[in-house]
C-alpha cells in the first residue's frame, strides 16, 4: 500500500512564514533580509525570484495579515442575527487577537512607522483600514442609522484606540472597554427616517 508523503512548503510559503514570525515579532525595519533567508531555509535567489525584494515581501506580509484578519472577523460575525449585534462583534473579533501569547499591536501600525508616505507599504496598510472602514459603513448602513460613514468612523478610531492600548498598556481587555464605549455611540446615533418618493408620497 503506497503511502502519502506531506508536500513540502513551497519557497514562497516558507519566506511568508518566516516574515510573519520576525517582522511581527520584531519589526519591519529592524529584521534585514538575510534573517529572513536563513530563518526560511531558502537560497537568497528564492526571494529575489519570487518577490523582487525587501518591500514587496513586507507587502505580501501584510496582505497575509490582512486576510487573517478578515477571516477572523468575518467568522465572528458569523454569529450575529442583526447589524447591530455585527457592529459590536467586530470589537469581539479584534479581542481576540490581544489575547494570543504572541500578540505585539498593529502590524500595519509598526510596519509603516518608518515607511514613506507614497510606499506600497504604506498603501497596503491603506488598504486594510479601507477595509475595517468599509465593514463598519457597511454594517452601520444595514443597521438603519442616519450616517453611516460618519459613524464608521468613530467606531473605527475606537478599534485602532483598542489595538494601541491593548499592545502599549499590555491590556488585553481592551476591547471589552471599546465595545461597551461603541454600545453609547450607537444608542446615542440617529437613525434614518423613513424613506420617501416625492411631495405627495
Amino acid at each position: 500500500m503506497a503511502t502519502r508523503t506531506a508536500t513540502k512548503p513551497s519557497a514562497r510559503e516558507r519566506l511568508l512564514k518566516a516574515a510573519n514570525e520576525l517582522f511581527y515579532s520584531e519589526g519591519v525595519q529592524t529584521v534585514g533580509i538575510d534573517r529572513i533567508i536563513e530563518h526560511a531555509g531558502v537560497a537568497k535567489a528564492s526571494l529575489y525570484n519570487t518577490f523582487g525584494n525587501k518591500e514587496s515581501l513586507v507587502c505580501a506580509y501584510l496582505e497575509s495579515r490582512k486576510t487573517r484578519i478578515q477571516d477572523r472577523i468575518l467568522r465572528t460575525l458569523t454569529r450575529f442575527r442583526t447589524p447591530r449585534e455585527r457592529l459590536l462583534g467586530v470589537f469581539d473579533a479584534l479581542g481576540e487577537s490581544f489575547t494570543a501569547p504572541q500578540y505585539n499591536g498593529c502590524a500595519f501600525v509598526r510596519a509603516t512607522a518608518e515607511a514613506p508616505d507614497d510606499s506600497s507599504i504604506s498603501r497596503a496598510a491603506d488598504d486594510y483600514r479601507a477595509w475595517v472602514r468599509g465593514l463598519f459603513t457597511e454594517l452601520a448602513a444595514e443597521a438603519g442609522y442616519a450616517d453611516p460613514e460618519g459613524l464608521a468612523r468613530r467606531l473605527h478610531l475606537l478599534y485602532d484606540g483598542a489595538a494601541l492600548s491593548a499592545w502599549m498598556d499590555r491590556d488585553p481587555s481592551a476591547s471589552t472597554t471599546a465595545r461597551a464605549a461603541a454600545a453609547v455611540l450607537l444608542d446615542a446615533a440617529p437613525l434614518a427616517g423613513p424613506a420617501t418618493t416625492g411631495p405627495g408620497s
